[in-house]
């Protein structure tokens, strides 16, 4: 059972969300022939206070 973590910066919608879920649950499927209800996907949203990228917040850049 793959189980696919995500983490993004907050703000997308939850129809954005269906999208991805449903995209990457397919190329995984496709990919290493696994049934749809095997695979899990934890979406997990961050601020961009949360982050940092070359030593600088996020919400800095």
């Amino acid at each position: 059972m793959p189980i696919i973590e995500v983490h993004m910066f907050e703000g997308r919608t939850v129809d954005q969300k269906r999208k991805l879920v449903a995209e990457m649950t397919d190329a995984v499927v496709k990919s290493i022939g696994v049934k749809p209800e095997d695979v899990r996907i934890i979406l997990q949203d961050m601020a961009r206070y949360d982050y940092s990228i070359a030593g600088k917040l996020a919400i800095d850049r």
